[in-house]
């Protein structure tokens, strides 16, 4: 089963993104339908879930628990706390949890619409880009393309890893990652690329410092700009310790000392010690977007370093929320 926002994002982009992250979780040839009464519309993060009551054939009730999207992504696609209430007859459709014989006695899908007694039908969110807007310099918020973060997941999914690496991965179990579990934030390149289609990035340029922003967990990573070094030995951090420079009117940022992370692109591939990013932030002519080039170098993991590019789209009316993650509501998916 995939995660936290990335459940979310597995169902919202297509192609390889689709494919590399939705599967694992849940059984995407299959639609569930059912018809039942509303007893929860929790509106907490990293996901709204939906609980009905659902009336068996055999005269038993059923609860059914629907996941959906965080709020923020849900609000932009016009969804309101008070959408459901408790009460509410309705019928619902999703996509199964495919992990059944972990979880014999729960009914759990995650939600593609939902119909409420007045015909009004509540469908999962679609992302669409905003009108273009002109962008004079880095600063500002911005969201990637699907596109290009499906070229992103493609080059990544192509990488080779270390024997190290692979045995990890195959070892990988969703459900026993405390991390996740716990909301721990996901590290660059994350924030940056996957993460960055459906959660609104931000850039705050200073003399001295850049902050790098995302909804995604709330991350915000500050880059010193003042020409120190890395600290040697220095502390190891889930964001780690970035520098950066400028190359004409391009932003470079060096990023080392990351602390161990099970799985950063939540496929089972861990980042550790030896992980080095550097990312390129080049505003194009006519300052539409931001073409962010990442770098990765974790030989412990990686057999080869991996190069990709993703291009941010300026959206400056976009509102940066707060993400909020709460383990409680976290830990659900694996109850």
């Amino acid at each position: 089963m995939t995660k936290l926002g990335f459940f979310v994002l597995s169902l919202l982009l297509t192609g390889a993104a689709l494919a590399h992250h939705s599967d694992a979780g849940f059984d995407m040839e299959s639609v569930v339908a059912v018809s039942g009464v509303v007893t929860e519309f929790s509106w907490r993060n990293p996901h709204v879930y939906v609980n009905l009551d659902v009336t068996e054939p055999d005269g038993s009730v059923a609860e059914w628990q629907f996941q959906s999207g965080p709020t923020m992504i849900l609000a932009r696609a016009g969804w309101t706390p008070g959408l459901l209430k408790p009460g509410d007859r309705v019928s619902a459709r999703g996509h199964p949890e495919r992990d059944l014989e972990r979880n014999t006695d729960r009914r759990y899908a995650f939600l593609l619409t939902i119909d409420k007694e007045d015909g009004t039908r509540i469908e999962r969110i679609r992302i669409g880009m905003p009108q273009t807007a002109i962008a004079t310099d880095l600063n500002g918020r911005w969201r990637a393309t699907g596109t290009s973060v499906d070229a992103f997941l493609e080059a990544y999914q192509r990488l080779p890893l270390t024997e190290k690496g692979a045995s990890a991965k195959a070892a990988y179990d969703i459900y026993a990652d405390e991390g996740l579990q716990s909301c721990e934030p996901m590290p660059t390149p994350a924030s940056q690329t996957t993460a960055a289609q459906i959660y609104v990035s931000e850039i705050e340029v200073n003399t001295d410092t850049v902050f790098l922003r995302s909804e995604y967990y709330d991350t915000e990573r500050v880059v010193y700009m003042d020409g120190r070094e890395h600290p040697q030995g220095g502390e190891r951090e889930v964001q780690g310790h970035s520098i950066g420079w400028w190359e004409d009117d391009v932003l470079v940022v060096d990023t080392v000392n990351f602390a161990d992370h099970r799985s950063p692109l939540q496929d089972g591939v861990p980042s550790g010690a030896q992980k080095h990013v550097v990312e390129r932030y080049d505003l194009s002519d006519d300052g539409t977007s931001l073409m962010v080039d990442v770098l990765v170098e974790d030989p412990e993991y990686l057999a080869a370093p991996l190069r990709a590019s993703v291009e941010w789209k300026y959206t400056p009316g976009a509102e940066l929320f707060r993400y909020g993650c709460e383990p409680e509501v976290s830990r659900q998916f694996a109850y």
